[in-house]
């Protein structure tokens, strides 16, 4: 069994932020994959289902993002996991958007949700770093992870929750390789392999036909 966390906060004042995208990653897996109704349950929402042959659990901790590890602790407990059973979907700064990255382990680099669940569960976890790119400056970093994706975001905004999902199966299998084609697939499509259909070529042109009788024959020719 393996358990899926994706970070946010709750309410739907927060629905559409981009530090929300970790929820919204979870809730593309659920709908497509036909998950059971999320509950309460953990300080958070749960669902479960199946991904390949693997069961999965579906948490969004609703503790607000700082106390995150509170209700990942909680559902490890209950279901007897470890940390190495878990992988959590998270907004990141440090990558430009529409990018994702798989990662095992390491710092939690001043992200209040990672840092509360390195606490609770200890850094031993697998997470998919989902980029948003970065405001330029550190002073801003709140304001703009509290607000919500432009508009100009949704095309690739979709295209990586299509991505994800497609790749769910093979995340939950261990596969983080099969995993990232997948979202490439979606985010970066190959360039169609087929030549461009060949350009109508234009209407021959008739060269002149050089005249060679003789002034005579001109001549008669005109008055016959």
């Amino acid at each position: 069994m393996k358990l899926f966390v994706g970070l946010g906060n709750p309410g739907s004042q927060y629905a559409g932020n981009r530090h929300n995208i970790g929820f919204m990653a979870l809730d593309r897996i659920a709908e497509d994959h036909g998950f059971a109704p999320w509950r309460a349950k953990f300080q958070g929402l749960l669902t479960e289902g199946r991904l390949g042959s693997e069961k999965v659990l579906l948490l969004k901790p609703t503790t607000f993002m700082n106390r995150s590890g509170q209700s990942v602790r909680a559902a490890l407990d209950f279901y007897k996991l470890e940390s190495t059973d878990v992988t959590v979907f998270h907004d990141e700064l440090d990558l430009a958007p529409g990018k994702a990255r798989v990662k095992t382990g390491g710092g939690h680099a001043g992200h209040n949700g990672l840092r509360s669940i390195h606490g609770h569960i200890t850094d031993a976890y697998d997470r998919v770093r989902l980029g948003i790119g970065h405001p330029g400056h550190k002073d801003r970093v709140a304001s703009y992870v509290l607000h919500d994706f432009a508009k100009a975001d949704q095309d690739w905004l979709d295209d990586l929750m299509r991505g994800i999902s497609d790749g769910a199966a093979d995340l939950a299998q261990g596969d983080a390789g099969r995993f990232m084609n997948a979202i490439g697939l979606r985010v970066s499509p190959p360039r169609s392999s087929k030549s461009p259909a060949a350009k109508e070529k234009p209407a021959a042109i008739l060269e002149p036909v050089e005249d060679t009788r003789s002034a005579l024959q001109k001549l008669k020719d005109k008055f016959t």
